[in-house]
């Protein structure tokens, strides 16, 4: 194995041509750069010199030695380049896979504080629901997952991910402007058992079946999807109403409709995931940071 330290002295004896100037240039004392040379030849296994006189001359293999050498202090001194920049946030590149209205709210918040103090990191988007997120956090295809659960829905995640709570997002009930209730500041869910109502994603759609069973009614869902905007849109035409996410509504607000709290209140609770020895990657601790301050400013609203 070749010590890149007796690689760069080596180099430097070629340049200038002698131990004794190699010395000078380097520092070093003239045995040092003597035993380093003589360390070297051990570990190639033939010598790099022949004296010529008072000066030296490369043997074939230390001619060949050579040409490697300077490539591959080069790619070294790349190579620390590159990690040196890593290390100081100068660069780096994370993938996050989140859910839908995190990709429109939480994440692009998070990227903009970055850009400010390290423009440097580079932020690659996926989107997926959990559980699906987390699986494909294990398979390695993204660094940070975000992900949500309900009061009596958790899922179990491997003992290798870390669960980073970011904030409870209050879930509200969809009307359509000209609705009774709309006047109401908050709605109690049990008035709302004879609605026809619209679905969401398949977690929300079991934490809905749950918090309405505990208010004694099942109500009469009569569409789903998984597109918010069109959620909005069958509410708007009086399609049925909709149980929504706050974060949902913070970016997309039909003029016709209008969101109000529940009674009793549920809330869904979002959280980061993240594989345990990542966390020590200074990229990913940076973005996961930047999540917890703008999910912190949003807890509750």
């Amino acid at each position: 194995m070749l010590d890149s330290r007796h690689l760069a002295t080596f180099h430097e004896v070629v340049r200038v041509g002698s131990y004794s100037a190699a010395a000078r240039s380097l520092g070093y004392t003239q045995p040092a750069i003597t035993q380093q040379m003589k360390a070297l030849e051990r570990a190639v296994g033939v010598p790099l010199f022949t004296r010529v006189g008072r000066g030296l001359r490369l043997t074939e293999a230390g001619e060949a030695l050579s040409r490697h050498a300077e490539v591959i202090l080069g790619d070294l001194a790349a190579a620390q380049k590159q990690l040196g920049a890593l290390a100081g946030l100068r660069s780096g590149r994370v993938r996050v896979c989140a859910f839908p209205s995190a990709n429109a709210t939480l994440v692009p918040e998070a990227i903009a504080r970055l850009l400010v103090d390290h423009p440097g990191i580079r932020v690659e988007l996926l989107e997926d629901e959990p559980p699906e997120s987390v699986h494909r956090l294990l398979r390695g295809d993204c660094d940070i997952a975000l992900g949500f659960g309900y009061p009596g829905l958790r899922t179990e995640v491997p003992d290798e991910v870390v669960e980073v709570p970011l904030m409870e997002d209050l879930l509200t009930v969809l009307l359509p402007v000209g609705h009774p209730l709309a006047r109401r500041h908050a709605v109690p869910l049990r008035e709302l058992a004879g609605e026809r109502w619209i679905a969401g994603c398949p977690r929300c759609r079991a934490n809905f079946l749950h918090v309405c069973a505990e208010e004694n009614f099942t109500p009469d869902i009569v569409f789903t999807t998984d597109d918010n905007l069109a959620v909005q849109s069958l509410v708007t035409v009086g399609a049925g109403i909709a149980l929504m996410p706050a974060l949902v509504l913070s970016f997309l607000s039909h003029a016709k409709v209008t969101g109000r709290a529940v009674e009793p209140h549920v809330r869904r609770r979002v959280c980061a995931q993240v594989l345990r020895e990542h966390l020590r990657i200074p990229a990913t601790a940076l973005v996961l940071d930047a999540l917890k301050e703008v999910a912190a400013a949003r807890d509750g609203c």
